[in-house]
């Protein structure tokens, strides 16, 4: 039993791999976006645009979810990483804004793939800790986020803007790696006659579940897509260098892999719904911090906002692969459908009211938005197939 347990972390750990691996390059546009504003004379509503189209395919997660329900998942988990960091290392060289938008829009197809079936292997492998699992598979995310700006930003100084394809081999090297490491890990399929019945029969019986998500997905949209997406942007509007603003989202998102970590493994201990909670209620008040301090106390208010900001990812996948189905990759899409629809909006949102009331206005506003998490936290219901 320790041996297999032993074996299976082994490889949760590689699947957790290539998490880091795959979600490196898709951390390069934040932290260009100044660049890219002044090189197309971008508005922060079309910038912000960019990573929606990169986050569109999501809509189809749900029928992506059905198909890989059919098939083996380990070759879409082996060559997506790859065919990602190609795509989004070609940023430097694209001509114009609708180029930009094709590679955002392709890569965010392999991204989908990847999102869609990763999890559903983690579960698996996490021989009853779901919620470990899911710290290191989310752990690799954030890992990735805070290294991702650091990579694009060290291409640029290294090469200039238009040096960024030359990260291209590492993309193609990253998934003949990856090749080795996974291609003997595999998952046991659950029987068909489980009785969960067909995928409409399973969405109906999630719905009460899904919209409490929704809710919380949609109150915490508003602070995250603010730190991530234009923490950058906010940074050199104050008045910051690029590389001081690429820093600070490191560091948050350096700090935030140390929450997605410790906040799946404190759940399996205080339970999911007690976890949320906390989470939710300390999130606005660390981002007002952030706003109304002293400059010198950015950094470290960051590095705790940090902890926080990301630490319910892990928790609400959790949630989800609590579920006891043979439908997991559709449940899963549906959850990464939810919360690709409703960051994309808050996205959108932030980027419209930041171009016409201004960042600081924006930035509150979000804060007071993601305190609405907290309700539906408390009207939240587990779902659990009997």
């Amino acid at each position: 039993m320790k041996d297999n347990r032993k074996n299976s972390n082994s490889k949760m750990l590689t699947v957790s791999l290539a998490h880091l691996v795959h979600d490196i390059p898709t951390s390069f546009l934040a932290p260009i976006l100044p660049v890219l504003i002044d090189k197309f004379a971008l508005s922060v509503f079309m910038a912000g645009l960019l990573d929606i189209f990169r986050r569109l395919p999501s809509l189809a997660n749900p029928f992506l979810g059905l198909v890989a329900d059919r098939i083996s998942i380990r070759y879409i988990i082996i060559v997506t990483p790859g065919l990602t960091a190609v795509l989004m290392s070609l940023i430097g060289i694209a001509p114009g804004y609708i180029f930009l938008s094709v590679l955002m829009l392709v890569s965010g197809v392999s991204s989908s793939l990847f999102h869609v079936t990763a999890p559903v292997m983690i579960k698996h492998l996490s021989v009853g800790r779901i919620g470990r699992g899911m710290s290191f598979y989310m752990l690799g995310g954030e890992l990735a986020r805070t290294l991702g700006p650091l990579v694009i930003l060290g291409s640029i100084s290294l090469w200039g803007m238009e040096g960024t394809y030359r990260l291209v081999p590492f993309g193609v090297a990253a998934s003949v790696i990856l090749f080795f490491m996974l291609k003997d890990i595999s998952i046991e399929r659950e029987p068909e006659e489980k009785g969960d019945g067909g995928a409409r029969k399973v969405f109906v019986s999630l719905l009460p579940f899904f919209i409490s998500v929704t809710g919380i997905f949609f109150c915490r949209a508003a602070m995250k897509s603010a730190l991530t997406i234009y923490l950058p942007t906010y940074l050199t509007s104050k008045g910051a260098s690029l590389w001081l603003a690429g820093i600070s989202l490191s560091v948050l998102q350096l700090s935030g892999a140390g929450g997605t970590f410790l906040a799946g493994i404190i759940s399996d201990r205080i339970g999911r719904k007690k976890t949320l909670l906390i989470i939710s209620a300390v999130n606005p008040v660390l981002m007002w911090l952030f706003m109304t301090l002293d400059a010198r106390f950015a950094i470290p208010v960051l590095i705790v906002t940090g902890l926080f900001l990301f630490a319910s990812g892990p928790v609400l996948l959790a949630l989800v692969h609590d579920i006891d189905s043979n439908r997991m990759s559709f449940i899963n899409g549906i959850y990464m459908t939810l919360n690709f629809m409703l960051s994309s909006l808050m996205i959108l949102l932030v980027g419209i009211a930041s171009d016409r009331f201004g960042l600081e206005p924006t930035f509150k506003a979000s804060a007071f938005i993601a305190a609405g998490s907290v309700l539906f936290v408390i009207f939240l219901k587990p779902h659990r197939n009997s």
